[in-house]
């Protein structure tokens, strides 16, 4: 099944056309059409290693599929030394995500591109990324001693920082206490208003694909597509987190 989808060209967008992927001569799974696009918001279902992982590492560019194309419009062209056309344009968020050597902070002011922004504009949106994370205590901290929900945090504040046009998170929440659930709920939420295309990964429906408008489910070696999303399993999960986050002036 393909989803009816804009016509936009100015939107940034990766198109996968007759997927296939196998390990030692096994299918892992197979797609006729996908489609993410800058505004979309997809929840991405499937058992442990049905290949929810392996799909967005194809997308990010990272590995090449055994059949069919992946192509892009809408982004900038392409610098000459990268030895894929997909790297650096659908970002790929893992679950245990890798952070620079040094501080919260070096981590942070890594992330944006120095002739992207006004000098002032620059310190406005980390400060806002500091704020929406809650990393102001961290911020001198060692990235390598955070806990696992402040690495999350910080990846994703980082994320935001950049300001991906299309972003994959791999199962952004799991095993995070509460706190970290909420906060970066709510910076997943933030960058849906932005108009970052989103890609989400999760291993149960919840607070976070509440927020999705596509569902993406990998089942019998197929992946589906559907408008329709699974209502979330933990209603009072829903109810209890705050999604609307405003950044700080």
């Amino acid at each position: 099944m393909t989803l009816s989808h804009s016509s936009d060209r100015s939107l940034a967008s990766i198109h996968a056309k007759n997927l296939l992927i196998s390990f030692n001569q096994q299918i892992l799974f197979s797609a006729a059409d996908l489609h993410f696009s800058q505004g979309d918001v997809i929840y991405l279902q499937g058992d442990n290693g049905s290949g929810k992982s392996t799909l967005m590492k194809l997308l990010a560019g990272l590995i090449k599929p055994n059949q069919g194309q992946i192509t892009s419009q809408g982004f900038a062209p392409q610098t000459w030394w990268r030895p894929s056309s997909l790297l650096g344009k659908a970002v790929y968020l893992h679950q245990h995500p890798y952070l620079f050597e040094g501080t919260v902070k070096y981590n942070l002011t890594y992330a944006l591109d120095q002739r992207a922004l006004a000098p002032e504009q620059r310190k406005k949106r980390i400060k806002q990324a500091i704020h929406m994370a809650q990393l102001t205590d961290l911020l001198n901290h060692n990235a390598s001693d955070l806990s696992g929900g402040e690495r999350q945090r910080l990846a994703i504040a980082r994320a935001w920082i950049a300001q991906p046009k299309l972003l994959m998170l791999d199962e952004p929440i799991s095993n995070m206490d509460k706190h970290s659930q909420r906060l970066v709920l709510a910076m997943i939420n933030q960058l849906k208003q932005d108009g970052t295309g989103l890609l989400i990964s999760s291993h149960q429906t919840c607070g976070l694909t509440a927020l999705c408008q596509q569902h993406w489910h990998i089942k019998q070696c197929t992946i589906h597509t559907s408008i329709h999303v699974p209502q979330t399993d933990d209603l009072h999960d829903t109810h209890t987190t705050e999604l609307h986050y405003g950044t700080s002036n």
